[in-house]
């Protein structure tokens, strides 16, 4: 081969290009860090109404690191979602200095279990909120579960001008409804059908609450779980035990 004029020819052209593409990658590798391509503007797009502007500022300050070629966007991307009440965030350059950042907040919806929220998709989060809400409560993992049922019944109850503050799931998979008011009403749904259920009560409403309300007595708490009908419990009615014969 070393007598071969071509080959060593060749071999020569080889490491020629080889080297002359390293010298260009390590000259652009080089030059997109230089401080001319600095992100020199953060625009952050749209009206935030509960998310933190400073908050959101700070988190970019700290974690926007590079320049407009090497700035790892996945990273601040996620970092910015971990700030209260931010669902989702959008990372847009726009050449030559600028970073546009789009927030998506949640939209709160009710309580959850003991501190958090969830938002009107069903989704779980954690934010500080002083505003009057509905409470939920399930197990983990069921907050769109929830979501999804508060809007059904609540529109099933709206027609008897009844409106849900706590929806509970239990673990085993029962439901059960507290409606708002100054004598809210506790609605036992149980496991099966809950739906079906609730439509029933709707349905006889008029014909039963309705009719004991018009007579002045309150009912506190239905008991849905019955095949051809369903009890109720009024606030201290306490049951007389049948005298024993002498």
């Amino acid at each position: 081969m070393w007598d071969d004029p071509r080959k060593l020819n060749a071999i020569a052209l080889v490491l020629v290009v080889a080297a002359l593409a390293m010298l260009l990658w390590g000259g652009i590798a080089w030059a997109v860090r230089q401080p001319v391509f600095a992100i020199r503007r953060v625009v952050i797009d749209g009206s935030l109404v509960r998310a933190n502007p400073s908050h959101i500022s700070a988190v970019i300050r700290e974690e926007l690191r590079g320049t407009f070629f090497t700035m790892r966007l996945p990273e601040a991307r996620a970092s910015l979602q971990k700030v209260p009440w931010v669902k989702s965030v959008a990372l847009r350059r726009r050449w030559p200095d600028r970073l546009e950042v789009s927030v998506v907040e949640h939209e709160p919806l009710a309580r959850w279990n003991d501190s958090g929220l969830v938002d009107t998709e069903g989704e779980a989060f954690s934010a500080d909120f002083d505003g009057e809400l509905p409470q939920f409560n399930g197990p983990e993992g069921t907050s769109s579960q929830l979501a999804a049922r508060f809007r059904d019944f609540g529109s099933a109850l709206a027609s008897r001008a009844l409106a849900i503050s706590e929806l509970q799931l239990s673990p085993r998979g029962a439901w059960r409804i507290k409606t708002t008011g100054s004598a809210p009403l506790t609605i036992e749904l149980g496991r099966s059908a809950p739906g079906e259920r609730l439509m029933r009560f709707v349905a006889y409403h008029a014909r039963t609450l309705g009719a004991l309300a018009r007579a002045g007595t309150r009912v506190e708490y239905v008991d849905l779980r019955y095949r051809n009908g369903f009890a109720v419990r009024v606030p201290g009615f306490v049951e007389k035990t049948p005298k024993k014969g002498s």
